[in-house]
């Protein structure tokens, strides 16, 4: 069969003097996983199927499952393992100041507010965007007290990440020295948020297309930025008739990254 190189027998561990038991791997077909994460996350693979297949192939080793069925019916009785596929299939990089354009226009419409405001990040990945917001509302003058910010992820990983807001040289390497010197304090060879910042942005890990998403809240100003680019067309048009719900002023247009649109 096509995918025959990836069937390898693992040897369970057993008791000394028993004979060990052999699991034949069974990874050929990953259409079915490929279906249960599109249905549960939106995330298309279908463009990327090879990669999706070792990925996941990967993780199944990784906790000792021998076969994408199995996997299909250990995620559904445990959760954990559930977020954890979740996680390993999210995972993004991501870093501070990242298209400045869409930073500096915000500024400029928060300026001309004269009432405090909201901004929404979805998603919010390890929390580098909601962060660049909150330093350039500073920078521009514009006191905390004024506006909230909240950032929303399906990766459980990436959201605990944010909340310890702790930083490799390379997520902060678009910022001056000056401003690495003004909102961070250096620990182990990491760039480390001050308290003052962190406290402006809270996080959320939930889906986009949960049921009860719109206990969130609305919001003055939205970024969802780098999400769409995973989805097809369908599940695209979906999430923009969300995001666009989730907006206070349905003339305030959605900030999308350049490579997210059709």
């Amino acid at each position: 069969m096509m995918f025959d190189f990836l069937k390898k027998t693992k040897r369970g561990k057993q008791p000394a003097g028993t004979e060990s038991k052999i699991e034949q791997e069974e990874f050929d077909d990953i259409t079915p996983v490929a279906r249960y994460f599109k249905l549960e996350t939106g995330v298309d693979f279908d463009r990327h199927i090879s990669i999706l297949t070792n990925k996941v192939t990967t993780f199944c080793r990784q906790h000792d499952i021998y076969s994408f069925i199995e996997l299909l019916a250990r995620i559904e009785q445990k959760a954990e393992l559930r977020q954890g596929l979740i996680d390993y299939l999210t995972t993004n990089e991501s870093y501070f100041y990242r298209e400045i354009k869409q930073i500096e226009e915000l500024v400029r419409l928060a300026k001309k507010r004269e009432s405090a405001f909201s901004i929404l990040c979805a998603p919010s990945a390890t929390g580098e965007e909601p962060f660049s917001l909150a330093i350039a509302l500073l920078e521009a003058r514009i006191p905390g007290d004024r506006f909230k910010i909240t950032g929303i992820d399906i990766n459980q990983e990436a959201i605990e990440k944010a909340w310890e807001a702790k930083y490799k040289e390379r997520s902060v390497q678009n910022l001056s020295e000056e401003m690495k010197n003004r909102y961070f304090f250096e620990s182990n060879g990491s760039f480390m948020l001050q308290q003052n910042i962190r406290s402006l942005v809270t996080f959320q890990k939930i889906n986009l297309f949960d049921h009860d998403l719109q206990k969130i809240g609305r919001f003055d100003f939205i970024f969802s930025r780098n999400m769409l680019i995973y989805f097809d067309k369908t599940t695209k048009v979906k999430a923009i008739k969300i995001l666009e719900s989730l907006r206070k002023d349905d003339r305030q247009a959605i900030f999308f990254g350049h490579a997210d649109l059709f």
